[in-house]
């Protein structure tokens, strides 16, 4: 070799680097990744309010999200908070004030939906910017350990027999899933719906005490919410709302058990109305990362959640079709004009 190659050898060196560096720069993040952190990787300062108290479905699926989504890696520390009261809409009002803030988001489903009506709610979900449908699952119709009730065909006979002493808890205001499953259920055994003791409680958690006290004769929920209380012997499911038999749980579907009723509950999320479309396209993309993620498939299993994952304009026309199913339901049972 000689002297004069070695600075030609040298600068040739000198600019691969440079080239490769370029080339680094220049490459675009990889398709689905999540800008709103700074560092394409992570959406930080993520809020999620939940519009009922501690425990009830709308907290576990938030807080469960908010695991998974920070165990995945995408997003930083998520702050999950409470804001309860009339069926889910203070929430909702909270959030469609919010317009224009992309850092937070709101964990709903079908009892926001009724809520907007029996509520005379000024806020509705159109004015939200949905984001992602997550899960349904079956309803469950379920009575304490001591209760006198060990099938629902026993259940059935006494209501039926005394409508008023045999009051029903749910855990959502009326036309929410805990009580539009037990109207319905009520039509199918010739029950007239407006005879029935329904109890509102504010969220899973209240019910669960209520359930457990003797205050109600029996309730209605979604089984991710009373899975624990089930397994330790605490709770009996007399009936799965759901079409078929439900792995796990050693109860008959209502069809089986003689009502002509079949119905599930979906949870989902929506944002503030007025969002970037930057800000919107993050939040989509979080909870579509969310989706795939082995993080959230081990949540789905043990909370007994079905994925029923919907993006943003999907879960959007989802939210118009429910809000005029629901609204007929609330007509046929006379519950609204």
């Amino acid at each position: 070799m000689s002297v004069r190659e070695k600075p030609t050898r040298g600068l040739s060196a000198a600019l691969a680097v440079l080239v490769a560096a370029a080339a680094v720069l220049l490459v675009p993040p990889a398709v689905g990744a999540l800008t709103g952190g700074g560092d394409g990787t992570q959406l930080r300062g993520l809020r999620v309010l939940v519009p009922n108290s501690p425990g009830g479905g709308y907290d576990v699926t938030a807080r469960t999200a908010a695991k998974a989504m920070e165990d995945a890696g995408l997003t930083g520390p998520v702050e999950v908070f409470n804001l309860p009261g009339a069926g889910g809409t203070v929430g909702l009002g909270r959030t469609v004030n919010e317009s224009g803030n992309d850092k937070l988001v709101m964990s709903m489903g079908l009892g926001v939906v009724g809520s907007v009506y029996t509520n005379d709610s000024p806020s509705t979900l159109a004015d939200t910017t949905p984001i992602a449908r997550l899960t349904q699952e079956t309803e469950i119709v379920v009575v304490a350990k001591d209760s006198p009730y060990t099938s629902l065909g026993q259940l059935v006979d006494a209501w039926k027999a005394d409508p008023g002493g045999v009051p029903v808890g749910g855990g959502s205001s009326p036309g929410g899933p805990d009580h539009l499953a037990p109207m319905l259920m009520a039509k199918a055994a010739g029950l007239p719906p407006k005879d029935v003791n329904y109890v509102s409680y504010d969220g899973g958690g209240e019910l669960l005490a209520a359930v457990l006290g003797g205050k109600v004769a029996f309730g209605v929920s979604g089984l991710g919410e009373y899975a624990d209380q089930i397994d330790a012997g605490e709770l009996r499911v007399l009936a799965v709302t759901a079409g078929a038999p439900v792995p796990g749980v050693d109860a008959p579907t209502l069809k089986q058990a003689g009502l002509d009723v079949e119905f599930t509950n979906w949870r989902g999320i929506v944002a503030p109305p007025g969002l970037s479309d930057e800000g919107r396209a993050d939040l989509e993309a979080a909870f579509d990362e969310l989706r795939r993620s082995p993080e959230w498939a081990e949540a789905l299993e043990r909370n007994g959640w079905t994925d029923a994952y919907q993006p943003g304009p999907e879960f959007g026309a989802f939210l118009e079709s429910e809000n005029e199913r629901v609204a007929g339901v609330l007509r046929e049972l006379g519950l609204t004009s």
